[in-house]
């Protein structure tokens, strides 16, 4: 069993480390890029999104009321054990709107509820809740009270509502993440690591993926429109 507990400040650093392992972990089932070990890319896109989640924490250190809230799904039997989280944020100027950044789940932890849980326990504070993923989580987002409302990307944008909230979101910008110091540093030894070639063998991979996950999107919503679920 486990216990949520929602945070509005930064977690204790045992519980943030665990949180940004999980995004690091998991990074081909929650980023909108879900690229494989086996890409020679998948070590940047790691430390990119374990840098954005680490600025999400540290930004809850603020005052602003758009900053990142983190609900914690915590094992009963050792609370200092994260079993998932959920990062959201709300809208800067719609009390009842949010959108789910990222969400994970321990592995051996699935199909317990626990992603279920953290997005009631969203909802229920904001109910015009919106999120984007890829088109094969659709189904369990739909089990869960969202709808589709159209492709972004290569992702599907879903709600609970039947439109998008005007409110604004205080989202990381990653156009200066991916022109860091670190991340052309971690690039130039993937380069001497892999050779000129893989490498773009490797991006050429990842921007086939992406153009897959786009036909799958879009493939998705017009399937929904067809069917009426989609206004």
């Amino acid at each position: 069993m486990f216990t949520l507990v929602h945070l509005n400040t930064p977690p204790p650093e045992s519980l943030k480390s665990q949180v940004l392992q999980m995004v690091v972990d998991y990074l081909s089932d929650i980023s909108p890029v879900s690229l494989t070990p086996s890409n020679p890319l998948y070590q940047l896109y790691q430390y990119v999104i374990g840098y954005e989640m680490h600025l999400y924490l540290q930004a809850m250190n603020t005052d602003l009321d758009s900053r990142a809230q983190l609900v914690l799904a915590l094992d009963d039997l050792d609370p200092s054990q994260v079993l998932g989280f959920a990062l959201y944020l709300p809208a800067q100027d719609d009390p009842e709107a949010c959108t789910l950044a990222y969400m994970a789940v321990q592995a051996s932890q699935r199909r317990h509820g626990i992603a279920r849980a953290m997005v009631q326990h969203m909802v229920t504070r904001h109910p015009h809740a919106e999120l984007a993923c890829v088109a094969s989580q659709v189904a369990t987002f739909e089990a869960m009270g969202f709808r589709v409302l159209a492709a972004q990307g290569p992702q599907v944008l879903m709600n609970t509502r039947d439109h998008s909230s005007d409110g604004l979101f205080a989202m990381q910008d990653l156009g200066p993440i991916f022109q860091s110091k670190e991340v052309q540093q971690i690039h130039t030894y993937l380069l001497k690591q892999h050779g000129k070639k893989a490498m773009s063998d490797a991006e050429k991979q990842r921007d086939r993926l992406l153009d897959q996950m786009t036909q799958r999107a879009l493939a998705l919503v017009h399937e929904r429109r067809a069917s009426g679920s989609v206004h």
